[in-house]
């Protein structure tokens, strides 16, 4: 007995051998593991196509795309498969459980080899990178990572933003660098109104205040009504908040992403909301809204109310109105024209010659494509995703097919920017179909690729929001403060500053009301205010934020 069983062990083995070489995907691809070296022998050239030499599967969760109606059968999917020859196998997310699933799988062990497009936050990269459940992508960067590499050479801010504290890199991003959104904090007024009554663009918050005063009493949509509403705003749509503009002629006040009217001054992090200058700010909006010029419906209204005062069918109400575009007052492209017929309004001097156009540093989404430690081709699927910044794959993905979605541009075509371009769009984007991903994934839309689409004609709105960004608010950028980039922090940090600035923005807001409105006063409840700020634990939320801030430098 104890003489026959080394002989049945050895059976066991080498059938158990037999059974795993002979083991692979169900459609015939291969499933190898990526550390074996019948795996590496599979692999290609980095930076060559196909990707590998016999067929890979790759499990995928994406965040489902509504303007994408299948991605198994997507054009883009087909043709990124011919030329890599690795096979997806999809599971779609609906964008309205995102979280809630993604949080599913990860506690219960049962998620895919790759996440992709779900924007997994820096905080939840540490959680589940330092714990191994996402691979750190660092050595396949410096093996494999030819494109990526050359967004780092190129964009060291890239590398910056995406490196957790420890070093590691969990994920590659999706780079959409948009010039006029990274000053988004618009003001726009109605032109027609200024030439009928002889007004210049106001160039001061004392001159704003007199342009809006003519609005309301000089009748310049000439109906003989006082009906003219000089300034009306909605806190809902995209750089419109009531502060977001006219708080910048007072004191620094950046409004992007989960650190909004946070500044970095001389390696310092601090806040708008609680100095003398912000102060000074709402006295003037107030004064504002005392003499009629500004709407208390600017408070509460949500974009749809707004469009409705803008594209008043009868006659032109809304003198002037903030935002990142006019559609968030009027119907974008629609057929009233009224849209183009506002034009922005620089920083406005304040009385103690502040003016800022706030910058937003975040070029790029985070977390956009993670490979997990189920995969067992780390490589193949790293080369995937890097593949995806090349520049046509990048118009592939994200615009369609060439020659019938988009095009290469002519020799005599100018792009955004009025430099010569270098493709131009055939079908607009924003339409379900099934030739592209709609922005799903990595891709590189750099500044330079957007600003070279040929520009259509002389209103195509990307050309206004170029000319009228570069020309009024790329002046005003500051230089001596910024905006926070985004901060990789740990769950406890993440946890303990999102409780604390729900609370103390949620009271800024509910106070920023009631002194505008003058349901507080400024002079006798000013105090009350800041100390209340202080109770709330405003000095933990800023030293949190300062120690993910110092971490990353």
């Amino acid at each position: 007995m104890k003489k026959g069983y080394p002989g049945l062990l050895s059976i066991i083995l080498l059938l158990t051998f037999v059974l795993a070489a002979c083991s692979g995907g169900g459609d015939g691809t291969s499933r190898s593991s990526g550390a074996s070296g019948s795996a590496a022998a599979n692999l290609t050239e980095a930076g060559t196509y196909p990707i590998v030499k016999e067929k890979t599967t790759l499990k995928v969760m994406v965040r489902g795309n509504p303007l994408v109606e299948d991605f198994e059968t997507n054009e883009f999917t087909k043709w990124y498969e011919e030329k890599t020859n690795v096979h997806i196998e999809w599971e779609v997310v609906p964008e309205q459980s995102l979280q809630e699933k993604l949080n599913l799988v990860l506690a219960g062990g049962d998620y895919p080899d790759v996440i992709l497009g779900l924007n997994v936050p820096p905080s939840q990269q540490m959680i589940y990178g330092s714990e191994g459940t996402f691979i750190a992508l660092n050595d396949l960067i410096e093996k494999y990572g030819v494109q990526t590499k050359k967004l780092f050479a190129d964009k060291p801010e890239v590398k910056k933003a995406i490196t957790a504290p420890d070093g590691s890199i969990y994920s590659l991003p999706e780079i959409n660098e948009c010039y006029h959104c990274s000053m988004n904090q618009k003001m726009w007024i109605y032109k027609p109104w200024l030439d009928k009554l002889g007004l210049d663009v106001p160039t001061t918050t004392g001159e704003f205040y007199d342009v809006l005063m003519a609005f309301k009493t000089r009748d310049p949509n000439g109906n003989g009504k006082a009906d003219e509403v000089p300034l009306s705003i909605t806190n809902q749509a995209w750089g419109s908040p009531i502060d977001a503009y006219l708080m910048n002629s007072f004191i620094y006040n950046p409004m992007y992403g989960d650190t909004k009217h946070l500044f970095v001054k001389d390696g310092k992090l601090d806040v708008a909301y609680n100095k003398p200058e912000w102060k000074e700010g709402l006295r003037y909006l107030n004064k504002l809204y005392e003499d009629g010029l500004l709407t208390s419906e600017s408070f509460t209204q949500d974009n749809n109310q707004l469009i409705q005062l803008g594209e008043n069918p009868d006659t032109v109400l809304l003198g002037a109105s903030t935002g990142g575009t006019t559609a968030a007052f009027t119907q974008l492209l629609g057929d009233s024209g009224r849209w183009a017929e506002y034009v922005t309004v620089p920083p406005l001097e304040g009385p103690a010659g502040v003016r800022y156009a706030p910058n937003d540093p975040a070029i790029l989404v985070p977390g956009t494509f993670i490979i997990t430690d189920k995969a067992e081709n780390p490589e193949v699927a790293f080369r995937w995703a890097d593949g995806l910044y090349e520049y046509e794959h990048t118009l592939r993905s994200n615009y369609g097919r060439p020659d019938t979605e988009w095009r290469e541009a002519e020799a005599d075509e100018l792009g955004i920017n009025g430099e010569p371009a270098k493709w131009a769009e055939v079908e607009p984007f924003g339409k379900v179909q099934n030739v592209h991903w709609a922005q799903t994934g990595p891709s590189l839309r750099s500044n330079e690729f957007r600003l070279s689409a040929v520009a259509k004609e002389d209103n195509d709105l990307e050309v206004i929001l170029y000319n009228e960004t570069k020309n009024n608010y790329e002046p005003y950028k500051p230089t001596d403060v910024s905006s926070v980039p985004p901060l990789f922090m740990t769950n406890e940090q993440a946890t303990e500053s999102a409780d604390l600035a729900k609370t103390i923005n949620d009271y800024v807001d509910e106070m920023m009301a009631r002194f505008v409105l003058g349901d507080a006063d400024l002079d006798k409840d000013w105090d009350t205010y800041v100390k209340t700020l202080d109770n709330m634990n405003l000095g933990r939320l800023i030293e949190i934020y300062q120690e993910a801030y110092s971490a990353m430098q």
